[in-house]
């Protein structure tokens, strides 16, 4: 099954070196045990654009969806066995990355 994990983040700096480096081994343990799909860092939501080009109506409006003070910073997509491994996993990259985390299961 596979499932994403959101960072959520309240800051707009990135990572410190310890929280990379931490990142970094949670990144290899995922690659190493066969979880890896992929994952990235994702811009500030004020770096987004809402576009609605339903019935061709052009709207495009700066910034995000929602404007809170938390955000997402970024996401690994993952493989995992099931609901429990997932959580697992999930635990363990909220403990990487010093922040916490939303567990989805993945629909694609």
């Amino acid at each position: 099954m596979k499932f994403i994990i959101f960072v959520i983040d309240d800051q707009t700096e990135k990572a410190g070196t310890d929280e990379m480096a931490a990142i970094d081994s949670f990144n290899d343990m995922l690659q190493g045990q066969g979880h890896w799909i992929t994952a990235a860092g994702i811009n500030h939501g004020a770096a987004a654009t809402v576009l609605d080009n339903r019935a061709g109506v052009g709207i495009v409006t700066p910034g995000s969806l929602y404007d809170a003070a938390e955000h997402y910073s970024g996401f690994w997509l993952i493989e995992a066995t099931g609901q429990d491994e997932a959580l697992a996993l999930a635990s363990a990259g909220s403990m990487a990355c010093n922040r916490k985390v939303e567990l989805r299961p993945y629909l694609g």
